[in-house]
């Protein structure tokens, strides 16, 4: 039975943009008004490895002088000319599904078969039941409900995803899939003899082993500029040093046949494998999806990473810069920007940021840096969001790059004396309220707990405040006065939190709010500042 080609990505709406709502792959690449990629953080820069994909298969520069030659304009021509071309590949459902593996439709029938004629009557239930099409979940997650889901809240609640969600779902899924034992643990490999398959999958290479990735992409003023800001050329690919097989090919090419078949060997050493890297075998079905594990990577530990996180190589063991909710993103930006300086030479290095940066230094336009991830966390093998956990993003915007990377740039360095001097205060304020809270507490046993408890609350206050005002001191960088005429806000923002976190109403709290509040006259001093 011939099956239908129906609902092609590039010609259907599915791709979320902010203030439009969903588009296509065509429109992406004919509109150059589109300003941003909407969803959660996750999908963001799913959707943005996918774009890549997809320029970097339809025109990967040589050099910087060939990526400038061609412009965002002429990526965006040379993407539309590959999408006609490859066209057939990009059906949600058929012969040749997006980004999934038909094969498994007959494995898992196979597999039924198989339990029918072995299985006596209750094992043979719970063996069916294993192998029909996995329920998507709240679609929020690059995940799918485990067979022991406990439903908390609302948001847990498995819903029904029309074609567009479907699409983004499968493309998260990708890089994102969280491990554990959500898969169809007791199904035979697809590659024969192998052995690296076990019943509790590995996490997708992009989320990261642990509590999660911190990923870094320059943005431009459109979509389409933000591609060609972050697109690598072949020179950049081969200086990395990590992909044996370079750029690679796009998976719509050529699809592995199994975890680690040819194809999905010379996939995992290459840069395609970052940017599509098919950690999942799926497959849609009725209103589920088949989901088994598929090409393993190896961790940042064993020297594999992507351009877009942050790692420090200097350390036996490289380090990496982790998501973390009570850290907002932005408060990194000077770690993403150490190599404006040539004083720290054993930094944090982020390739997407630091390439793209070195080629656009003479743009006189702004530009911004987005930053982002879901934070998660591991336990006996298996990853979930829970608790605190999150998605977490920041952006900021940062001024033209030609007025910030020259040498006689005073920017970066007022920048990084001036976040230097928030986390000081910060700390001030963090041991302030501590002793405040300390004092005024008379029970022993509870002191200390209750103190630290909401010394932490009070920090989290002060940098939330401090977000609203980033934007407004990276505009001041530019000048040593302006951007300490900025303290007294932050200094501000110290106080409001101490008051938030520090009652005065007893005599006794008032007695400890005095004696205890910050000390900020060394942060306040502004050495510019000429005396009267």
């Amino acid at each position: 039975m011939t099956i239908e080609n129906r609902y092609n990505l590039i010609d259907e709406p599915w791709i979320p943009i902010v203030d439009v709502g969903r588009v296509s792959l065509r429109q992406v690449f004919s509109q150059p008004e589109y300003r941003a990629l909407g969803g959660n953080p996750v999908q963001k820069i799913a959707l943005t490895k996918l774009l890549l994909a997809i320029a970097q298969s339809a025109y990967t520069p040589e050099d910087d002088e060939d990526w400038a030659t061609v412009g965002a304009d002429g990526l965006a021509q040379k993407c539309l000319a590959y999408l006609e071309q490859w066209h057939d590949r990009f059906y949600l459902y058929g012969d040749k599904p997006f980004l999934q593996m038909p094969v498994l439709e007959g494995m898992f029938e196979k597999e039924l078969l198989k339990a029918r004629k072995e299985l006596l009557k209750q094992k043979l239930f719970d063996r069916e039941k294993a192998l029909e099409p996995k329920p998507f979940g709240a679609g929020f997650y690059p995940d799918v409900l485990s067979d022991n889901s406990t439903i908390l809240v609302h948001s847990q609640i498995s819903r029904r995803l029309n074609d567009a969600d479907r699409a983004v779902f499968i493309t998260s899924l990708m890089n994102f899939s969280l491990g554990g034992k959500r898969i169809n643990k007791d199904m035979p490999t697809l590659t024969i003899y192998y052995q690296g398959k076990t019943n509790s999958a590995k996490s997708a290479p992009s989320l990261g082993n642990y509590v999660g990735y911190l990923h870094s992409y320059l943005i431009g003023s459109s979509v389409q500029e933000t591609i060609f800001l972050n697109l690598l050329t072949r020179e950049q690919i081969q200086d990395t040093k990590i992909w044996v097989n370079e750029l690679g090919k796009a998976p719509w090419e050529e699809m592995p046949a199994g975890e680690n078949c040819e194809v999905a060997q010379r996939l995992k050493n290459s840069y395609m494998g970052c940017l599509l890297a098919l950690s999942r075998f799926v497959l849609l079905k009725n209103e589920g999806v088949f989901y088994i594990e598929g090409i393993q990577y190896p961790s940042h530990k064993d020297g594999w990473f992507e351009p877009s996180i942050s790692i420090n190589r200097s350390a036996s063991v490289p380090k990496l810069i982790w998501l973390d909710v009570n850290k907002k993103p932005w408060r990194n930006l000077t770690s993403l920007l150490s190599f404006l300086t040539a004083v720290n030479q054993h930094g944090y290095d982020c390739q997407q940021i630091r390439l793209g940066f070195q080629r656009v230094k003479l743009r006189e336009r702004p530009i911004g840096i987005w930053s982002g991830g879901l934070k998660v966390r591991a336990s006996s093998g298996d990853q979930s969001v829970k608790q605190d956990d999150d998605f977490i993003e920041s952006y900021v915007a940062l001024p033209p790059p030609n007025l910030i990377t020259g040498k006689d740039s005073v920017w970066f360095s007022n920048l990084s004396s001036e976040v230097k001097n928030l986390e000081e205060i910060a700390d001030i304020l963090g041991n302030s309220v501590y002793h405040s809270n300390k004092r005024e507490i008379r029970d022993s046993k509870e002191r200390d707990k209750r103190a630290d408890s909401v010394k932490g609350q009070a920090q989290s206050l002060f940098w939330q405040l401090c977000e609203r005002q980033f934007q407004n001191l990276i505009d001041a960088c530019g000048d040593a006065e302006q951007a300490c005429g900025m303290r007294p806000i932050f200094a501000q923002f110290v106080n409001k939190a101490y008051d938030s976190y520090c009652p005065n109403d007893t005599a006794r709290q008032l007695d400890a709010w005095a004696k205890n509040r910050p000390n900020l006259a060394k942060y306040l001093h502004n050495p510019n500042k000429e005396p009267a």
